[in-house]
Formats: C-alpha cells, structure tokens, sequence
C-alpha cells in the first residue's frame, strides 16, 4: 500500500468501525469465506490464519475464537493500534486476545522477519507458514497484484488456500466505489474478473475460482467532488458486485 492510503487510513481509524452496516458485512464476509473452503472448515480449529489488510480487525475478531492462530496485518499504523486497543478491551479477551497477532506492515517477503516463526524454539530461523490467507477490500489498494499473489503463494503451506474478497471492476461506473475524496492511494476501480483468474494461475495457483459473491449497495457521488460541493444533497445509491478470489497452493509431490 501507498503512503497516501497510510495517512488516510491513520486518519479515519478511530471512527471505521461507525461506518453504517460494518458489523454485518464483516459477518457476511466470514459466512462466505467459510462456504468457499467447507473441507478446510471443517478443521478449522487446528489451522493457522493469516489476514492481509485487516483494518481495526472486524472480520479479524470474528475468525480468531473458531481457528488455532490469526496474524493480523495491516500497513496503516492507526489500523493496527486501534485492534490492539479492542484486544486490550473486556469483550475482546479469551481466545481472541491469545488467538491475534496484530502486526504493521507492507508484507513483501514470506520470510520476513517480522513475522512470527514456525517454531518458537528457533525465533530467528523460517517464518510460519499459513492454511489460509484471507482479504477482504485491500486488492484494489496494491499497486503490484503479481507481487503480492506470489508472496501470499509463499506464506502458504503446500495445499492452503487463499480466500480473496473485493469489488468487482465492471466498467467505468465502478469508479463510483469511492468518492472523489477518497480516490487518492486507490489503484484500481476494482478487479477484473477474468485477468485476476489468469494472474491467480500464474502464480501457481490451482483450483482458482474467481466468482460473483454478493451485491453490495452503497452511497454514490452522482459526479465527482458533489458530497464536497454539495454536502447536504440527497445521496443516490448503486448496487455493486463483489468477487470471491480463491486458490489453493498445490500439495507436496
């Protein structure tokens, strides 16, 4: 992510979770997430999760309490004090606060030191490795998708999954996503259906899925710049398609 999607993030980190609708979307995120990988599930207390772009940690909270690990990251210094705050907070304690591992940072190398190790016995040797890499709304914020497809595929272990979730690029309308106001450090009016299955596979990965999730129906500017000139106007809004990203790094010969 960019430093102009820091400082903005930074900035809008104390009131995220005030957004309208934000608890049900985070629990409409997971339930789908969940349906993609039913056979990975169903194991779920014994894996390891890492979520990239994890905000204040809506969804982040929501995962913790049913799976073995979650490293939470996320580039935005005030994203990541801000889920450490929750996890200091009396309804966050138990598994979720054991369970976290808040970290921030631009993740570009699997075997980041940063990152916590497979093995505890050995702090400075390989990184741990994850059976589920999950995202939700950060796709469109990376400047390099090839590059952070092929740091996900290296932060794997061989058969885990990567469960990806953002809007949908479906022509010029998508813009409308962000107000003006927010367009800075946004990289892309959302993904492309069919090139993100092609650079999905190849990165490697197999079982590559790339399908219509949901509809989500949001406030629009009717032209760029109107909420700023005309702030008390009467909002329109438009229906927006989300995508569900998933691909499995391939087992050991």
């Amino acid at each position: 992510m960019t430093s102009q999607n820091n400082e903005r993030f930074n900035a809008e980190a104390a009131t995220w979770d005030n957004r309208p609708g934000v608890e049900e979307s985070n629990q409409h995120v997971w339930t789908t997430i969940q349906a993609a990988v039913p056979d990975l599930m169903s194991a779920k207390r014994s894996i390891d999760v890492l979520e990239l772009g994890c905000g204040t940690g809506g969804l982040s909270l929501l995962v913790a309490p049913t799976v073995r690990s979650l490293v939470a990251i996320d580039a935005a210094p005030g994203m990541i004090e801000r889920l450490k705050k929750k996890l200091e907070t009396s309804d966050a304690k138990g598994s979720s606060t054991q369970t976290i591992h808040p970290l921030c940072l631009v993740l570009q190398d699997p075997e980041d030191s940063r990152l916590p190790p497979h093995s505890a016995d050995d702090p400075a040797g390989p990184r741990r490795k994850y059976d589920l890499i999950l995202s939700h709304l950060m796709l469109h914020h990376i400047p390099d998708l090839s590059q952070l497809l092929r740091t996900m595929h290296g932060c794997l272990k061989p058969g885990g999954w990567i469960v990806l979730t953002d809007f949908e690029d479906f022509g010029p309308e998508a813009r409308k996503y962000h107000p003006a106001s927010k367009l800075e450090g946004v990289e892309r009016h959302g993904i492309q259906r069919e090139s993100f299955r092609l650079l999905m596979q190849e990165t490697d990965f197999v079982d590559v899925e790339v399908t219509p999730a949901w509809t989500f129906t949001k406030k629009v500017e009717r032209y760029p710049g109107e909420w700023e000139e005309k702030p008390d106007v009467e909002r329109e809004t438009m229906d927006f398609p989300f995508l569900l990203c998933k691909g499995r790094k391939r087992d050991l010969p």
